[in-house]
């Protein structure tokens, strides 16, 4: 993208080296290696699970031509096993609410693709099918419900007022780090009523989670990731065992400690519930807040009109939340012989939802890879899910990023991206890891 002036970056600012590593999987990329246009390939041949494919943003084309051509399309040799991709919208809903044929229990695999490690699977509420998914949900509903949103706003108004404030004004800083991670951590720790002072584990423990191959995340591979997780664990066994001895307050651990189907967790049902909410609450909110301001850049036009009515900020962050698709997938199990598009998913298969590409589908989207903020039925996305297992705590997303919004515009006339961001590099989690920009004051 075209800055608006010639700036400099500073030294400490520049884009963060990625670490050489070894390809995950024979024929898969090595960093930097160029990702080659799927229309070069055999389609037979597609894995999405390569991590140098989403770090260079280089998946749109080879979801196209699924869509296109192989709607229901397998995966034989990959990383993970072998496993289906569905990439049409509807397709997508139609397994995503069909939980008699597909499994989102961990006891299946639960909700990402690959198999647990051994001794080390995490059962959670979005991992779970009925009822057990339904009480456990139920338990920490209401720290999110329309009531303790409105005793939120006033807490995150005023923390992205003084994180705004505070920001150097006219001068080169990292967007995603000092205010993405930055207010998504603080919320986080809010929600948990988590020691604040070290809130930023938080964020750590979320990178970790999903990034157990990325070098740059976590270097120390499996056991690494074992001992972080272990920690996260004894931390938060601690506060649940804590908050069972006190009466019940409205944060997420005590509502657990408390709860009639969570007060008894396991060790590993109170981490994969953990993980799950820190994950939940960090990643679909911090991306977003990057790729809001991502977004805007490379369609100016749509910043104009933002700028000429405020009042299409709500509908801008529903663009922005399907434009950018926080979470990439969800896997189902199919839990009997399913036919589709002529194709048998047979017992047992993963099936990979692909919500990024769903929010793509050109026969339900109009004009889907266009960033349009007066879009009609924007909340028509895939971001949140769909049905019974659709994301807890969207409402509370839709309005953080509302808030940062809205002060930002009170604030600068225009934030510019001074380089392309850095992307993730897992399959899971779609995201940034960098983005330099400066504000630009009214």
């Amino acid at each position: 993208m075209a800055a608006d002036t010639a700036h400099t970056i500073p030294h400490e600012l520049e884009r963060p080296k990625v670490s050489e590593r070894e390809p995950l999987h024979p024929g898969y990329l090595c960093v930097g290696e160029a990702v080659p246009a799927a229309s070069t390939l055999d389609i037979k041949n597609f894995d999405f699970v390569d991590p140098e494919i989403w770090r260079q943003g280089a998946y749109w084309d080879r979801l196209e031509r699924l869509r296109n051509e192989d709607p229901l399309h397998w995966t034989e040799d990959s990383f993970v096993g072998g496993y289906w991709s569905v990439t049409r919208y509807k397709d997508i809903i139609a397994i995503d609410t069909d939980h008699k044929r597909f499994s989102s229990s961990w006891e299946h695999g639960g909700i990402t693709l690959g198999e647990p490690l051994e001794d080390f699977e995490l059962p959670m509420f979005i991992a779970m099918d009925e009822p057990r998914h339904a009480e456990q949900r139920k338990t920490v509903q209401p720290a999110v419900t329309p009531f303790a949103l409105t005793e939120f706003e006033p807490l995150i108004r005023k923390r992205t007022q003084d994180l705004l404030d505070s920001i150097p004004v006219g001068e080169p800083f990292d967007w995603v780090d000092t205010v993405s991670i930055e207010l998504t951590t603080m919320m986080l720790a809010t929600l948990f009523d988590f020691p604040f002072e070290d809130r930023r584990k938080l964020t750590h423990w979320s990178d970790i989670v999903t990034n157990m191959t990325n070098p740059d995340i976590c270097p120390g591979g499996e056991e690494q990731w074992k001992q972080e997780m272990l920690e996260c664990l004894t931390v938060f066994m601690g506060i649940y065992q804590e908050r069972g001895q006190v009466p019940q307050k409205n944060d997420l651990i005590s509502l657990l400690a408390h709860g009639e189907t969570t007060k008894d967790l396991s060790p590993m049902e109170l981490l994969g519930n953990v993980i799950l909410l820190i994950v939940g609450g960090n990643d679909t909110t911090r991306n977003s807040m990057t790729g809001s301001v991502h977004f805007l850049n490379k369609f100016p036009e749509q910043y104009e009109i933002l700028k000429a009515d405020h009042s299409l900020i709500p509908s801008f962050i529903s663009e922005t939340i399907r434009y950018q698709t926080p979470l990439a997938f969800m896997r189902r199990t199919a839990l009997e012989d399913v036919e589709m598009h002529g194709k048998t998913i047979k017992k047992g298969d993963p099936i990979a939802m692909w919500y990024v590409s769903g929010n793509r589908d050109e026969r339900v989207i109009e004009r889907p890879n266009d960033f349009w903020i007066e879009r009609p039925n924007v909340r028509r996305h895939l971001s949140f899910g769909f049905g019974i297992h659709r994301c807890v705590g969207n409402r509370l997303a839709e309005l953080q990023l509302q808030i940062l919004w809205e002060e930002i515009m009170a604030r600068f006339s225009h934030i510019e991206v001074l380089e392309e961001p850095s992307l993730t590099s897992g399959a899971f989690v779609k995201g940034y890891t960098w983005m330099p920009v400066i504000c630009h004051p009214k």
